[in-house]
């Protein structure tokens, strides 16, 4: 496993970019935040676009920058892809063009996938022959996709890649992008703003906030805290539960999923039994009570202990963490049921699961059974 070692500062204007993290390229790491974060600075500074900064970015022992010994590799040499969020596609070349001019630019003495294998895997064949400017949003990213593949990278950059599109083709893209470290054996830095692209993707996660690195870790960590404040999506923020599937349910169109003792129950997914699903629960989409509750329509009723509660004096609201044995939920509530229902840590408490998403985003929430 390879590791990026970032230690930079950016000076723009008013604005300055101060991030010092090491990157463990396996698998898709995130780079969150809201607009204006500096995701994209930082992401440009990696791939050897911004020379006016202070510190050094090293790739393993390859040092790519360091502006204490006035070394700055150039950003051809560094042997990253680039994925814009506006596609770049050369207008007069034909999809096959686009995808031969990355091909016959990458070094012949790296390793990296075919172009047989790349049209392949991205569904590219009916579309060889198209022009670039006749192709819609999400066919064009996939192009672009590939095409950074075709370069033969050593670490594949993403920058907002799929903003312009609309839910549906976002979430066409996103199995294509879930699959490039699997499939290609290349290690994805992936910029975001959007939260359930990042819950979807990333198995590790970097918060930036005007910036700044508020956190960072594993994702399933970093999206279950309750102090990343305006650095979070309030109304996306929750947590990620690692399952495995126990039975599909005919009559009913159910899965049911092991989540370590509990058995959590989502409308029909087209996965076999022993598969693991990766299972999203939003906090706003999750009620706490304190006593077993009875003759209700929700089905995925999971015991837990109370471990966090973070209070805005600002707000009506307030937001708890609760440990369930094989991971955490996150509980939006009123600062008023708190108090009235005497939740503390270390409460006994029964999480009441309303909706869960599996391994489909950006669609409509799968409401849980009622």
């Amino acid at each position: 496993m390879s590791v990026l070692a970032v230690d930079l500062e950016i000076q723009r204007d008013a604005f300055t970019l101060r991030v010092a993290h090491d990157f463990a390229l396996d698998g898709i790491s995130a780079v969150f935040g809201a607009s204006g974060a500096g995701k994209s600075t930082l992401l440009r500074a990696l791939a050897g676009l911004e020379r006016d900064l202070r510190g050094r970015v090293a790739f393993d022992t390859e040092v790519w920058q360091d502006s204490a010994r006035g070394v700055h590799r150039a950003a051809h040499r560094r042997g990253v892809g680039y994925v814009f969020q506006d596609a770049r596609l050369l207008p007069f070349l034909d999809v096959a063009g686009n995808l031969r001019y990355a091909a016959r630019r990458a070094p012949a003495a790296r390793p990296g996938p075919q172009f047989e294998q790349v049209v392949t895997a991205f569904d590219l064949a009916p579309l060889l022959g198209r022009d670039v400017t006749r192709l819609s949003g999400g066919e064009r990213q996939r192009v672009a996709i590939a095409r950074a593949l075709l370069t033969r990278p050593r670490l594949l950059l993403m920058d907002e890649p799929l903003s312009a599109n609309d839910i549906r083709r976002k979430a066409e893209l996103l199995p294509y992008v879930r699959g490039l470290p699997a499939r290609f054996g290349v290690p994805v830095l992936y910029v975001s703003h959007a939260l359930d692209e990042v819950a979807y993707l990333a198995d590790h996660v970097l918060v930036l906030e005007a910036g700044r690195s508020v956190a960072a870790g594993p994702a399933s960590d970093v999206l279950e805290r309750l102090d990343l404040g305006s650095a979070a999506d309030w109304y996306e923020a929750g947590t990620v539960l690692s399952g495995r599937v126990v039975e599909q349910d005919e009559r009913f169109q159910l899965t049911r999923v092991a989540v370590g003792a509990h058995r959590v129950a989502v409308p029909r997914v087209a996965a076999a039994r022993g598969d693991n699903l990766r299972l999203r629960v939003r906090a706003r989409d999750v009620a706490l009570a304190v006593e077993s509750p009875r003759g209700i329509s929700i089905r995925n009723v999971l015991a837990g202990t109370v471990i966090d509660i973070v209070e805005d004096p600002a707000s009506a609201y307030a937001e708890a963490l609760v440990d369930i044995g094989e991971g955490h939920l996150r509980s939006r509530l009123t600062r008023a049921a708190v108090a009235e229902l005497g939740l503390a840590p270390g409460a006994t408490v029964y999480a009441l699961v309303r909706s869960v998403t599996v391994d489909a985003p950006f669609a409509e929430p799968a409401a849980a059974p009622s």
